[in-house]
């Protein structure tokens, strides 16, 4: 359903899931774009500097066959040489905002590992191409900040043929919309990381002053009152529900998760999630509106020796080899649920051949869940430890986020494929 033409098928969070995204805004000032292309002079002469002059053998990586499901079709990782560095190139010179590399990241290996699946190929993002088709079209991206990080990936993506204008951001980045003027095309990203109704309580620092409230009957109406004016939609959800969260029903506190000191059912995340994706599929079935809507699965963090808050990292330089990755509980479990109520809806979509088409199953898990060494790290501000030293207890490490340009430009990939193909 929705994947037949793809080459496959279909812990407390970390606080930069509410990040307002303000630092990588596209476009800006002339003189601030001139300060920014010095600067990039420097990177790329010692970027270029730092690559060999000629590309090392690099044999296939092996998947470990329990690492993946059985019908994505992926089994291996090839080296590009080649073309990573001219997408790299690219990507810099066209966006220029702080990124892991520009951050100071020495090692630049992340960037040449590519996806090449048995049975058919999957072609880099062509800009051109996809803003041609979707000439006077307009696209809504719905969910918490790992929709973003896909959206910040998308817009280097397609800036390579046109520059964006920024049209609108509400006070703090969390939700805007760009437009391509040449194409009348738009991008909106949405800030819906429950993707229901939720009262959260944070004080300037993102620092959670009472617990969340979730109304699990209620969608979130920042995006279903945009529906209408989308003609296609990328939706996901993400580690925001693994928070401590009280979940209401019909008006009355039904449960919790995880939630001290209070004489209330522990419900799990579990529960939230699964009502809250019927109550999803179950609107965009019986919405009149029908247009493409995209299902991006769960996106794994990759964090070892411990979380994000007490001293957890990701050090890894390469993809992982077969046997080493081991799947946790919570992204093991989040999937099943994804794919369960996703065949749901599906089926119940059959009885329309023009609706089935439009519901497509964005499978990211597997290519993603075996990219350790393709997340931001302690790279989330610019050279973040003392000259020599590589003291990570001392700087917190974003081991959920990813590196633009790095492994996320596979999602845009994936998404130019199922789109265009």
């Amino acid at each position: 359903m929705g994947s037949g033409q793809m080459c496959w098928s279909a812990s407390p969070p970390s606080p930069w899931g509410r990040g307002a995204g303000k630092g990588w805004a596209l476009g800006g000032p002339l003189a601030v774009k001139a300060v920014g292309f010095l600067l990039l002079a420097g990177l790329l002469f010692r970027v270029l500097c730092s690559f060999p002059s000629s590309p090392a053998p690099a044999p296939a990586l092996q998947i470990a066959q329990d690492a993946i499901s059985r019908p994505s079709g992926i089994h291996f990782l090839e080296m590009v040489y080649k073309s990573a560095l001219v997408a790299l190139l690219n990507t810099l010179i066209q966006c220029y905002f702080p990124n892991c590399m520009m951050n100071g990241r020495p090692d630049k290996g992340y960037l040449y590992w590519k996806w090449k699946p048995y049975g058919c190929d999957l072609p880099p993002f062509d800009a051109v191409r996809f803003l041609d088709s979707m000439r006077n079209k307009a696209w809504g991206l719905i969910g918490d900040s790992i929709l973003r990080n896909q959206v910040q990936s998308l817009l280097c993506l397609l800036s390579k043929a046109e520059e964006p204008v920024d049209v609108y951001h509400d006070k703090e980045f969390k939700n805007r919309r760009w437009h391509f003027q040449s194409y009348n095309f738009t991008v909106s990203l949405i800030w819906s990381p429950f993707l229901i109704k939720s009262d959260v309580f944070e004080n300037e620092n993102g620092e959670s002053t009472s617990e969340i409230q979730l109304h699990l009957d209620t969608l979130d109406a920042s995006w279903t009152s945009q529906y209408e004016s989308f003609d296609y939609v990328i939706i996901s959800g993400g580690q925001w529900f693994l928070r401590t969260a009280v979940y209401w029903e019909n008006g009355a506190v039904v449960g919790c998760h995880y939630c001290k000191n209070k004489r209330l059912a522990e419900l799990g995340f579990e529960h939230l999630y699964l009502k809250t994706l019927q109550s999803v599929f179950s609107f965009i079935i019986s919405a009149k509106h029908k247009p493409v809507i995209f299902f991006r699965t769960w996106s794994p963090d990759h964090f070892e020796n411990g979380e994000w808050f007490n001293g957890g990292s990701c050090n890894r330089v390469t993809p992982y080899k077969k046997g080493e990755h081991r799947e946790g509980y919570n992204g093991h479990v989040m999937r099943e649920i994804e794919l369960k109520e996703f065949s749901k809806a599906a089926a119940a979509l059959r009885v329309s051949v023009d609706a089935a088409e439009r519901l497509k199953l964005m499978d990211t898990y597997s290519l993603s869940s075996l990219r350790p060494d393709g997340h931001v790290g302690p790279y989330r501000t610019p050279y973040p430890f003392a000259k020599g030293s590589k003291n990570t207890a001392s700087v917190q490490n974003d081991c959920l986020h990813w590196c633009v340009p790095g492994p996320i430009d596979a999602w845009n990939d994936l998404v130019m494929k199922m789109t265009l193909d």
